[in-house]
């Protein structure tokens, strides 16, 4: 689009005004689903609500990485990197010096409840949310005006400052991170700047699984294994526990 068919365009399509708002909202989502706590029902509705803008201001589908054409790569991307990390973790929690990370107390559920958490509430509640508003919405908003390599720096970069409020009782309810750092207040600073940065760097990967198989079911399958799988592999944890 030249410059002045941008002037020309509703307000509702100028990519920076998108931008902002879907900026400000993914804020607002950030604190509404803090504060609710562990139910499920605000994600689809806050998911549903950013998909409807995003096709209001003229996002295609395929921008979103939701078309119909995309899935397949998509999802063949997404179990790819599911049996990486269920991989990974089974090598962790079968390690003694290492199973200790898995040994989160939010976690510590029965059979039942860990499988409902890992089936319905995450999918739901997390990674729904997630990854379509920063690896779809967000991303699509962003790539209409900056390159794709500026906005999986942003979404990434973003999607690490989402994690702060979730990780600020961390330092008390993971022995291992309790065990390392303490439960002062510099261990939350510390425990919140770790995951900052780790979550920043699982959004680089994310993005990049996004925007290499062109479709979010890509970095929809690493955000639930990386999840959900930590929930069933902290079970075996906890049962391991002597």
């Amino acid at each position: 689009m030249t410059v002045a068919a941008r002037r020309r365009a509703p307000l509702r399509n100028h990519p920076v005004v998108v931008s902002a708002l879907l900026l400000c909202a993914v804020v607002a989502t950030n604190a509404i689903l803090y504060f609710a706590g562990a139910v499920w029902w605000p994600g689809p509705v806050i998911a549903g609500a950013l998909l409807a803008y995003a096709r209001w201001t003229g996002l295609s589908w395929a921008q979103l990485g939701l078309a119909r054409s995309q899935f397949r790569r998509g999802a063949r991307w997404g179990l790819m990197v599911a049996a990486v990390v269920a991989s990974v973790y089974a090598v962790g929690v079968a390690m003694p010096w290492t199973r200790s990370a898995f040994l989160d107390s939010r976690y510590h559920l029965s059979v039942v409840r860990a499988l409902t958490t890992a089936f319905i509430v995450i999918p739901l509640s997390t990674v729904l949310v997630e990854e379509v508003a920063f690896r779809s919405v967000l991303w699509a908003a962003l790539t209409r005006h900056m390159t794709a390599w500026k906005a999986l720096t942003i979404t990434s970069t973003l999607f690490g400052l989402w994690h702060v409020l979730p990780s600020l009782r961390l330092a008390s309810t993971n022995p291992a991170i309790r065990g390392a750092l303490g439960a002062t207040a510099h261990a939350t600073v510390l425990a919140v700047v770790g995951t900052v940065l780790f979550t920043t760097l699982g959004g680089l990967v994310a993005g990049e699984l996004r925007r290499r198989s062109g479709s979010i079911l890509a970095s929809v399958g690493m955000h639930w294994a990386t999840n959900a799988l930590g929930i069933m592999f902290g079970l075996v944890a906890w049962s391991l526990r002597p």
